[in-house]
C-alpha cells in the first residue's frame, strides 16, 4: 500500500532539498523514500516549453 502525501508536504520537501538538504537526510527524517523526494523534486523543477516556464505538473 501506498502513503499518499499532500501537496504541500511534497512542497516543503522539494522546498528543503532545494536549500541544500541531502535526499537521504529528509527521508530519514520524514518518511517518503529518497526515490520518491527525487521525482516530487524532478516535477518541481521548471523546464521551459516553447519559451514558457513549466513544471511537469503544469
Amino acid at each position: 500500500m501506498s502513503i499518499r502525501y499532500s501537496q504541500d508536504f511534497k512542497d516543503s520537501l522539494v522546498k528543503l532539498h532545494q536549500e541544500g538538504r541531502s535526499l537521504k537526510s529528509l527521508a530519514e527524517e520524514f518518511g517518503p523514500s529518497k526515490d520518491s523526494i527525487a521525482i516530487w523534486v524532478k516535477q518541481a523543477t521548471p523546464i521551459m516549453i516553447k519559451g514558457q516556464s513549466k513544471t511537469l505538473k503544469d
